[in-house]
């Protein structure tokens, strides 16, 4: 599978600040690939510089087999961006935001038409395509911000915090629009997000910490590497589970178990018949993993 983005090395300072330091990553054509940081770690920088909105100090970025230094303008038309705050024109209509989007790739006419009917329907905004952004829910902007980054069918989609304070029913719709695509036209998501359940579900994952890669890999490998498994028991007398000598706290109606890996609560499990008779085995969260990696957690916010 190739990369449709390809970063060695890359470098950028403001100043004193060393925002993104010697980065270095892969992005693999159709994959789901996280990008993670507490703000400040470098992602918003990065994803400026693969915009052609701000320019490196040094190292190579290549888009879909083009440099960015040589060849942004052939570059733009193959990505799509949903940045965390709007850049919609609160003025003006929903069509009119996307119809002077649209002209800006050639498509006008006949053929804008056909492609907000096609996006109008997927996103369910079509009862306020004639209503000012400025009237618009936080959900139903949100919409608008995704349909003008779908317009031209881009071939990488990046998504910058995109469901932030979204309500469950309007991120459900996003995800869904994004899964759809990926299937259906083999559509690169890059995505930044403080939401460790849709990081969880990436094809690839990277941490940033302070402008450099903390850790990285598949979701499943980071959870292996830097958490354990956990053990819900039901049912038991805690004398029992302290007995057992591994760390564990109560919850309701039950006892939580820390154990190393899966092998030791199999161990646990055969040793132990009597008191596993009720039981719940789950691995460790990418909240636990990123807590694990950097010392930190990961919240909602706006980075510089």
């Amino acid at each position: 599978m190739r990369s449709m983005i390809q970063i060695d090395r890359l470098c950028k300072s403001f100043g004193e600040v060393k925002a993104v330091q010697a980065l270095s990553f892969r992005v693999k054509e159709g994959e789901l690939f996280a990008f993670l940081g507490v703000n400040g770690a470098g992602k918003s920088t990065t994803i400026h510089i693969l915009c052609g909105q701000l320019a490196k100090d040094s190292g190579t970025v290549v888009i879909d087999g083009i440099d960015v230094e040589r060849g942004m303008s052939s570059i733009k038309s193959k990505l799509g961006v949903v940045f965390q705050n709007s850049v919609l024109d609160a003025a003006l209509s929903v069509y009119d935001n996307l119809r002077s989007r649209a002209a800006l790739y050639g498509i006008t006419g006949a053929a804008f038409e056909a492609r907000l009917s096609e996006l109008a329907q997927v996103l369910d905004f079509r009862d306020f395509l004639k209503r000012p952004v400025n009237k618009l829910s936080g959900g139903q902007r949100r919409r608008i911000d995704i349909a003008r980054a779908l317009l031209h069918h881009p071939r990488i989609l990046i998504l910058d915090e995109p469901t932030t304070g979204l309500d469950p029913q309007t991120r459900k719709l996003l995800w869904t629009v994004v899964s759809d695509l990926r299937r259906q036209e083999g559509m690169t998501v890059f995505l930044t997000t403080h939401y460790m359940e849709e990081a969880a579900e990436a094809d690839y994952v990277v941490i940033l910490d302070s402008g450099k890669i903390a850790a990285e890999g598949t979701p499943l490998t980071l959870k292996n590497t830097y958490t354990g498994d956990y053990v819900t028991l039901y049912g038991a007398r805690e004398a029992a589970v302290r007995a057992l000598g591994l760390p564990y706290e109560p919850i309701r109606d039950a006892f939580r178990l820390s154990v190393p890996n899966t092998a030791k609560a199999t161990e646990l499990i055969l040793t132990h018949p009597d008191l596993f008779t009720d039981y719940e085995i789950t691995k460790g969260k990418m909240d636990d993993v990123f807590l694990a990696v950097t010392g930190k957690e990961l919240k909602g916010g706006t980075e510089k």
